[in-house]
């Protein structure tokens, strides 16, 4: 097998961060056709419900339904597929499931509210949406890790009906994905999938009944039909290609580095890892190493498209350098394979997830660590953060004047009200006063 290419850059060199922009540009420029595609699908489902919605699914997932109530799976065949996988794998379910929820129980948001010394009480409302869609890859793909990781931080805020909803292509259905449904306490399973199963979600139909947000991941046409629902539902976010980051000092095992930068890149051929280090030798240590195993890989091929087109090794200076770089790149996993992480990381602002020290492989967080691995792609952690219980849950603004308070703030308000002309605004306090 041919040595692998990936592109070396060095942040102290003056055309650097071109370079790096260069590097980190992904184009996600829109299919018109997917686009127009997907509208008249999201149409046909508002106009005809059901019946487009079986139609679809006969079309693309080459079935025979003839009724909706065929789409709908009862709870006894999640717990069948539950008692039918193996022992090991049912075992590393739970664990992981217990783990994700233990984590999620840290993030719930509780209503507060305050007095103030004229009687008038200001606070915050916190509310579970009432339903939500979940949607799940189905066909080849198995992502029962993805299950437990968008239904589990739902159910933990209290959502009143989890929707889950996940094509059979020839009526074939993964059972472990079924499995971690049973495990995350999904309330209700159709077997429907692509930009119809999104449509249906966010309009409802005869059977399918409209939820008030959309989250998990899909293809394509997924993604298109989350995007043109967004206003009419809540969606969780719109995912780029996965990415890690490692920055190392030079010390740890460049097997374990290699393997941990094929871990994302093995995802697709966009996905994108990165290597930083202050120690060119090292570098080039684990250049040996990912050229010495990625014979031994199974996704050998999608490993090599990923890191020689959009994979990078950059030289730094120093680590706090290192930290800038990272910084910029915001990226979606950062691993910092460094002696002293704790202290290393409070240098970091822009990251999906930290995993911090030699020993945490990113791998880990994908599965069971705990803390949720659906995370802000393509530099959106610099404004965004990763899905959890905080998604599932309303903010309602509470006020409650007093008297005294009604009349302070009426004169505040009726100044500031007739200063923008709004004399309605202004009298109504002024009735109060």
């Amino acid at each position: 097998m041919p040595e692998i290419m990936i592109t070396e850059l060095d942040a102290v060199s003056p055309d650097f961060p071109g370079q790096l922009q260069n590097l980190l540009a992904w184009n996600e420029s829109e299919d018109l056709d997917i686009h127009r595609q997907v509208l008249d699908i999201i149409a046909d489902v508002r106009r005809n419900g059901d019946k487009a919605v079986i139609a679809y699914t006969n079309r693309f997932d080459h079935r025979q339904v003839n009724s909706a109530a065929e789409l709908e799976l009862d709870q006894n065949s999640l717990k069948s597929a539950f008692g039918s996988i193996p022992t090991d794998q049912a075992n590393a379910l739970k664990t992981a499931a217990n783990r994700i929820r233990s984590y999620a129980e840290h993030q719930k948001i509780e209503s507060w509210d305050y007095t103030e010394a004229d009687g008038t009480v200001l606070g915050q409302k916190i509310t579970p949406l009432d339903r939500v869609g979940l949607y799940v890859p189905g066909g080849k793909a198995a992502y029962p890790s993805s299950v437990l990781m968008n239904a589990i931080p739902a159910k933990v805020a209290g959502v009143g009906e989890l929707i889950m909803v996940v094509p059979m292509p020839k009526g074939e259905c993964n059972p472990l994905v079924l499995a971690a449904a049973y495990l995350a306490g999904v309330d209700r399973i159709f077997t429907v999938g692509g930009a119809q199963a999104v449509a249906a979600l966010a309009y409802g139909t005869e059977t399918i009944p409209a939820v008030a947000k959309i989250v998990g991941p899909g293809n394509i046409y997924v993604a298109t039909a989350k995007k043109l629902v967004f206003g009419q539902v809540g969606i969780d976010m719109i995912a780029g290609p996965s990415e890690i980051l490692i920055i190392c000092d030079g010390l740890t095992n460049p097997d374990w580095i290699a393997m941990d930068l094929f871990s994302q890149a093995e995802h697709d051929e966009n996905a994108q890892a990165i290597l930083i280090s202050p120690d060119k030798a090292y570098l080039a240590a684990v250049k040996q190493s990912i050229n010495n195993l990625l014979p031994t890989m199974e996704r050998a091929e999608i490993i090599r498209t990923s890191l020689s087109t959009r994979g990078a090794f950059i030289t730094v200076k120093d680590l706090q350098q290192a930290a800038e770089v990272a910084n910029t790149i915001a990226p979606e996993h950062l691993e910092l394979s460094v002696e002293n992480p704790e202290a290393f990381s409070q240098h970091i602002h822009h990251a999906g997830a930290i995993f911090m020290g030699r020993y945490t492989a990113e791998a880990l967080g994908d599965y069971c660590a705990g803390p949720n691995h659906v995370l802000p792609t393509s530099s959106s952690a610099r404004y965004s953060s990763p899905l959890g219980v905080y998604d599932f849950q309303k903010r309602t603004s509470l006020i409650n004047c007093s008297k005294a308070g009604a009349k302070e703030l009426g004169k505040t308000a009726s100044v500031l009200a007739r200063g923008e002309s709004l004399f309605a605004h202004a009298r109504s306090a002024e009735y109060r006063l």
